[in-house]
């Protein structure tokens, strides 16, 4: 947890670095973004299509998503949470529950669903400013509200959270991340 906010951290003192316009509570949160896309979208593509049902099995293990729908349970809560951030219904179908459309399926449809919904929670990141950022706002289950920033960071957190899973599910397939190389 301390790396990840430290590398979430560091990530947007570089695009603070890079871009000498002035910080904005919208730049901080898409630099964040940018730094779970970079990590997530290359480890998706690095995985063999035909990994794409692999899941460990077993005890515990029987009742894990595949590679393939871990991506598509990742993109289709950016979309969830980026549509509440932004007030919007979100701009395709989300299929039923945090699974996603069962429409998309194989790597390339899935790949394509992943950086579209990254894509649009830039859109969510970037609508962020300090007079909207704790404004209360409804979140995508339940009756419950939470500041507008705070869901936003689920976007941030969640996918790292399912990036270190996929990660473990890459190398027992003999798949080095990206990341790592």
């Amino acid at each position: 947890m301390k790396l990840t906010i430290a590398i979430l951290i560091a990530g947007a003192a570089c695009a603070y670095a890079a871009d000498p316009a002035p910080m904005t509570v919208g730049k901080m949160y898409d630099a964040q973004l940018k730094n779970a896309e970079d990590e997530f979208v290359p480890l998706a593509e690095a995985m063999p299509e035909d990994k794409f049902s692999f899941k460990p099995t077993g005890g515990v293990l029987a009742t894990v998503r595949t590679f393939g729908d871990q991506i598509k349970h990742v993109a289709t809560v950016n979309y969830m949470v980026a549509s509440k951030v932004l007030g919007q219904n979100p701009p395709r179908d989300l299929g039923k529950g945090e699974s996603g459309p069962d429409d998309v399926n194989g790597k390339a449809a899935i790949v394509k669903y992943l950086k579209d919904s990254f894509a649009y929670a830039h859109k969510a990141m970037m609508s962020l400013t300090a007079q909207n950022e704790m404004e209360m706002i409804a979140l995508p289950w339940g009756d419950q509200k939470s500041p507008r920033a705070a869901l936003a960071n689920v976007v941030i957190t969640h996918s790292f959270d399912h990036y270190g899973q996929m990660v473990i599910y890459a190398r027992m397939n003999g798949v080095v991340p990206p990341a790592s190389r």
